[in-house]
């Protein structure tokens, strides 16, 4: 088990008052002992990863849209989250922080392919049996995760399709509108954040195990050659499914 404790990247100020009461509730006994090396459900609330799409809008010339979101928008949040998380980030004692959105969004701005190895072979294992392993398990996971992500924004481009359509037909104000469009925008550009995250992640997993061919050569390099092609095999085939109107849309503003 990978046993080393970085601490987060730096938050915003104000989330930092959340660190203390968190982190009790973390020493209480709540692990992160759910499917996937993830935040139990029993500690995880219905509206999480909400923030998800104020991460995607970061920068951009939008701001969110005042409408609630639909259970499929939500789902979208919460499914992206695993995939924009760095994968060293499950299981830490700051774990839950992250799931809320208090920390890591700087973190995760990164584009740095090499963090990814830093961490790997910086943390002590009991072998390089299992270093090898623990890129296996973490590209497997992702690759797991890719196909209902992708399904499931399928369903809310499509859905954003008709609405913008019902703008024709349908009497609406000014600010209706904009807020239609605000989060149509906000739900492409969500896509666009984990399709980017998929293909730094590919990278960063192709770099690892580079290293790992090179400092302990072992046949289980050939395991994880074939799951990272899946994984990238994976990932060209879902966003093929896209509709490329939703894709469209990103080069809007608002």
């Amino acid at each position: 088990m990978n046993s080393q404790t970085q601490p987060p990247a730096h938050a915003p100020h104000w989330r930092w008052s959340m660190l203390a009461v968190v982190s009790l509730l973390l020493l209480a006994g709540c692990a992160t002992s759910g499917d996937f090396g993830e935040i139990k459900p029993s500690l995880v609330r219905d509206n999480i990863h909400d923030w998800v799409g104020l991460d995607a809008i970061a920068g951009k010339q939008t701001t969110p849209s005042h409408y609630e979101l639909t259970d499929d928008e939500r789902q979208m949040r919460d499914l992206a989250y695993p995939l924009i998380e760095p994968p060293y980030d499950r299981q830490r004692w700051y774990s839950l922080l992250g799931e809320n959105g208090f920390i890591g969004s700087a973190h995760r701005a990164l584009p740095d392919r090499t963090a990814y190895a830093s961490q790997l072979l910086s943390s002590r294992y009991r072998s390089a049996s299992a270093r090898y392993a623990q890129l296996i398990d973490d590209i497997n996971n992702d690759t797991e995760r890719v196909g209902p992500f992708f399904s499931n924004s399928w369903r809310v481009l499509d859905t954003d399709k008709k609405r913008q359509q019902a703008l024709a037909f349908v009497g609406t104000s000014d600010m209706e509108r904009i807020n239609v469009r605000r989060r149509v925008r906000e739900n492409t550009l969500i896509v666009g954040m984990v399709s980017a995250s998929l293909n730094r992640r590919a990278a960063s997993y192709r770099f690892a195990l580079e290293r790992l061919v090179i400092m302990t050569p072992s046949p289980m390099a050939v395991d994880a050659e074939r799951a990272l092609n899946m994984m990238m095999a994976r990932i060209a085939e879902t966003q093929r499914g896209l509709p490329n109107r939703g894709m469209r849309t990103a080069s809007s503003s608002l």
